[in-house]
């Protein structure tokens, strides 16, 4: 196989274009994970983009420029352009220029009273680097130009650094960090950690209902390179799972591993409870180890779990925000952000100041509509470790799952309707289409066997499909409690179909459903897509099939590139069909009916 042949085209303006249908392709896009982004998924070329961000994160994990170059020469069609391999390098090498060391405390008088000031060291290699510091404005208010100082054995600073050398206040840590970013200079911060107040516990070999549990070699994996027993390990960073992969076993094993009081946020209540049931179940702390700090409770105990939503909780808009003292409650010596490509940003300030922590993030993509991922990587911590879905998918860990988008047409007073309206009532109109009742009806009818997921973004919609076809919905009004009971009688076999607003996006875990049935939503959200695809992405022997229902020639219709980026990324095969009616199905069914169970 010769060089014409390879799947990757290299553009001197850093864009890299993927041939899916060339040999390797499939090992071409696997390789581009760690220091590449996909921004376009068409069907015949993937367009992804090499950005500072990207080789940063493959930084900081120990993938270097050199690596990333023989990823290109590798897989590269024509000669890679010299001046994107000089870039590579010139960036990548930027992590590691500056780092935070270990500093000094000084007396401070404070209302008459002696306290202890701690500062740290942020020092640099480069003179140039140094200097263009000292003159930003932004950086002369929290950094002060000095000689190292430091007494501390265990730092090992060259002589540069001990030349080209700041001070500064400890509670900056986050935001100077926050703030080189901005300007293109990513920090290494290497001030070690706090230990938080011991807490022993271990995990089970069995389940409470006598199961086997055994953490998976991914899973074990992906602790220990946070914290250190394999790769750089700086005991923070964030780990890169996609759902159905056990990223809260991930989370106990490191719970398990560091043995110390532990603060968990997550993104709604019945999120709270299944990591309380899941650490009961699989580890030997006790209910009254645990406690929930929620709108509904505020306890604090040696491992608490929280929402993001109390926490951003405030009186009023311009008021402080009353339960961020919770973070600050006890020694923590773990904090867990699940989801945390949702983290808010009133959080942000907050995770600033909690630097000397240990804190991972759990999610299944770093993708953030606002683009905030440079706060994750500053605050929270960089990439630390990923597996590509498919890999997961060979290896059984994952279901094995099919994207079929459906293209429906609207009525002649649907069309003018349509026509006449401004663009959010575009969005409203085609989205909320009459047809996509009758066709999630059909498609219920099909699969008899498979626990279904039907999941909109429209209260009105969603209530219709719920009276139509008999089913329990859960929206963001139903209580707790309700809400619960719900998801369980799903879980248990009880409730073959269940409809969903978003707020089942995130951290829910229905284990044996096979089928999700998208009717509306934000349908640009890579975000979005990642989440609901991994409701039914739990390990089970058919393949998962995850439907989504679109208006033919509406704004839906221009959404669907942006959809489909994640899926693509991820090595997900997406089918467009066109309904006519009943008919339009039958390819799909009978094409896997063995696999399926189908009968004609």
């Amino acid at each position: 196989m010769g060089k014409n042949d390879n799947p990757l085209i290299v553009q001197s303006d850093k864009t890299l274009l993927l041939d899916v249908h060339a040999p390797r392709a499939d090992e071409c896009r696997n390789a581009l994970i760690p220091f590449a982004e996909l921004e376009r998924s068409p069907e015949h070329l993937h367009t992804y983009r090499l950005t500072p961000l990207s080789l940063w994160n493959a930084a900081s994990a120990g993938f270097t420029s050199q690596q990333a170059i023989d990823v290109l020469e590798d897989f590269s069609r024509y000669t890679v352009p010299q001046a994107v391999s000089a870039w590579i390098y010139s960036t990548a090498e930027r992590f590691g220029k500056l780092r935070l060391v270990p500093g000094f405390t000084k007396d401070v008088e404070q209302n008459g009273s002696i306290i202890k000031e701690e500062y740290l060291y942020l020092v640099s290699t480069s003179a140039a680097v140094y200097k263009e510091i000292s003159v930003n404005q932004t950086m002369q208010k929290l950094l002060v130009p000095c000689t190292y100082q430091g007494q501390d054995d265990s730092v090992k600073l060259t002589e540069d650094e001990k030349r080209f050398c700041f001070f500064l206040n400890i509670t900056d840590r986050g935001t100077i960090k926050q703030d080189l970013l901005k300007i293109g200079w990513p920090v290494k911060d290497d001030v070690p950690l706090v230990d938080g107040e011991p807490l022993e516990f271990s995990l089970r070999e069995q389940t409470l209902s006598k199961l086997p549990f055994e953490i998976r070699d991914y899973q074990k994996t992906a602790a220990e390179v946070l914290i250190g027993d394999r790769g750089p390990g700086t005991g923070f960073g964030t780990i890169v799972l996609p759902c159905g992969a056990g990223k809260t076993i991930v989370g106990m094993e490191l719970m398990s591993l560091l043995q110390t009081n532990t603060l968990i946020v997550t993104t709604n209540i019945s999120a709270v409870h299944q990591w309380i049931d899941e650490l009961i179940d699989k580890t030997t702390l006790t209910r009254g180890d645990i406690a929930e700090y929620t709108g509904e409770n505020k306890d604090i105990k040696p491992v608490t779990v929280a929402t993001y939503q109390i926490l951003t909780w405030r009186p009023d808009k311009v008021g402080p925000y009353p339960h961020f003292s919770l973070f600050r409650s006890r020694q923590w010596g773990l904090i867990i952000y699940d989801e945390v490509h949702m983290l808010p940003a009133p959080v942000f300030r907050v995770v600033a100041e909690l630097q000397s922590v240990r804190r991972v993030g759990l999610t299944a993509t770093l993708v953030r509509e606002d683009g905030c991922e440079g706060y994750v990587f500053s605050l929270v911590g960089p990439k630390r470790f990923d597996v590509p879905w498919k890999e997961l998918e060979k290896d059984k860990w994952i279901a094995s799952a099919e994207c079929i988008e459906v293209r429906l047409g609207m009525t002649g007073e649907e069309e003018i309707e349509y026509a006449v309206a401004t663009t959010r009532e575009k969005h409203k109109i085609s989205s909320q289409n009459p047809l996509k009742i009758q066709v999630v009806k059909e498609l219920i009818e099909r699969c008899p066997d498979d626990k279904i997921l039907v999941i909109g973004q429209y209260l009105t919609q969603l209530n219709e499909i719920a009276r139509e076809i008999n089913a329990p919905i859960i929206t963001g009004k139903t209580p707790t409690q309700e809400r619960d009971r719900i998801y369980s009688q799903f879980r248990e076999g009880k409730i073959p179909v269940l409809v969903v607003s978003k707020v089942a996006n995130f951290a829910i875990d229905l284990p044996d459903a096979s089928m999700a049935i998208q009717v509306s939503g934000t349908f640009g959200s890579r975000q979005e897509e990642a989440q609901r695809l991994g409701r039914i992405l739990r390990p089970k022997e058919r393949t998962s099939r995850f439907f989504t229902l679109i208006s033919r020639n509406t704004v839906e219709e221009d959404f669907g590139s942006n959809r489909q980026k994640f899926l693509a990324e991820q090595g997900y095969s997406y089918r467009i069909i066109r309904y006519n009616g009943k008919e339009s199905f039958d390819e799909i069914f009978m094409t896997n009916a063995l696999e399926y169970g189908e009968k004609k």
